[in-house]
């Protein structure tokens, strides 16, 4: 990977507490409930979780659990390449601010990738209103 990529941060308020947005989005079994834009169901299988999509199923597997919000995750495409998704948790007064960081890669049409902001735009404001309820 040479060169640096270009990004997007998008970033989204939640009226929740850290600890319960955390813990939310840190269980795989919860993504369909909120990234219905990417995930419609997940599995158990050895080391990693399978999320089937509509481009069919992908690996994926977060970062140890940890006490500063992190949420990375890496997702491994079917050809095998690994892609990082930052995503983090903060604390925002009572309630918790989301962060997710998209990467265009060079092979990604700049149309492709408006689409993924779009719908990782669309899977955290899913995200709040499961969790502001």
């Amino acid at each position: 990977m040479a060169g640096v990529w270009p990004s997007r941060t998008l970033v989204i308020s939640i009226d929740c507490p850290v600890a319960r947005v955390y813990e939310f989005a840190s269980n795989p079994e919860n993504l369909p409930a909120w990234a219905t834009a990417f995930v419609h169901s997940v599995r158990r299988m050895a080391n990693d979780w399978v999320a089937e999509t509509a481009a069919g199923p992908v690996a994926f597997r977060f970062v140890p659990r940890n006490e500063l919000g992190v949420l990375d995750h890496f997702v491994r495409l079917p050809s095998g390449v690994e892609i990082l998704n930052p995503m983090r948790v903060v604390q925002n007064g009572a309630g918790s601010e989301v962060l997710f960081t998209l990467f265009k890669s060079p092979e990604m049409s700049d149309a492709k990738f408006a689409v993924d902001v779009q719908m990782v735009e669309r899977d955290l404001q899913t995200l709040k209103s499961t969790l502001e309820k």
